[in-house]
């Protein structure tokens, strides 16, 4: 591992060792960043992604920081892809998950009256309904550890209009209460629950620099 992420570690005043993680959507983007401060921080990391080849690059680059992570190909807007995920993460984890990532979301920027049934569907399938099955499923794993926490990261689009399209607004708003439920819902269980809702930020989605 580099000199400067051992120090990293080192002052750090927490620490995630021994603890187990999926982060949705590693591949590139702020799943990629979590990936890794996850795995800087000393967890066993899950992820996944669409995209094959890019997943095999990561990999490359985690194995030759020391990062303790392990992929698998999902689309999230599928539920027979999301289950068997799961059963992936079951398996790996040893039927335990600490932290779960809902990270894995898209968007189609264009004026509501021009948006399709299939548009419709695809956006809330990836965003939310994934979100919400995703945290179904983990649910018990996350309280088999007994320390369990899910962040869905949401977009600042879910609380006030930015001009990237209504559903995407839409299912970023829905993300934010289902935090709020779930952390009520499942506070009994040491589960905690919580939304994040970032700005505009240089990624591949956003397509901006």
């Amino acid at each position: 591992m580099a000199k400067t992420e051992e120090n990293l570690r080192n002052i750090c005043r927490w620490s995630l060792e021994g603890m187990t993680a999926l982060v949705t959507g590693g591949s590139k983007g702020l799943g990629e960043a979590v990936v890794e401060e996850l795995a800087m921080l000393g967890a066993r990391v899950h992820t996944c992604a669409r995209n094959e080849t890019q997943l095999q690059e990561c990999v490359r680059e985690w194995q030759a920081k020391g990062f303790e992570v392990t992929t698998s190909v999902c689309n999230v807007s599928s539920r027979d892809q999301r289950e068997k995920l799961m059963e992936n993460v079951a398996s790996i984890f040893q039927g335990k998950l600490n932290i779960l990532v809902n990270n894995a979301g898209t968007g189609i920027t264009k004026p509501t009256t021009e948006y399709t049934a299939q548009d419709y569907s695809f956006l809330m399938a990836t965003n939310l309904e994934s979100a919400f099955h995703l945290a179904q499923l983990a649910h018990p794993l996350l309280k088999a550890s007994g320390s369990g926490s899910i962040v869905l990261m949401s977009s600042t689009a879910g609380v006030v209009h930015i001009n990237v399209g209504s559903i995407y607004g839409a299912t970023k708003g829905a993300m934010n209460q289902l935090a709020k439920n779930l952390a009520c819902e499942w506070a009994r269980d040491n589960i905690r629950v919580n939304s994040v809702c970032p700005w505009f930020i240089a990624t591949p989605l956003a397509n901006i620099s």
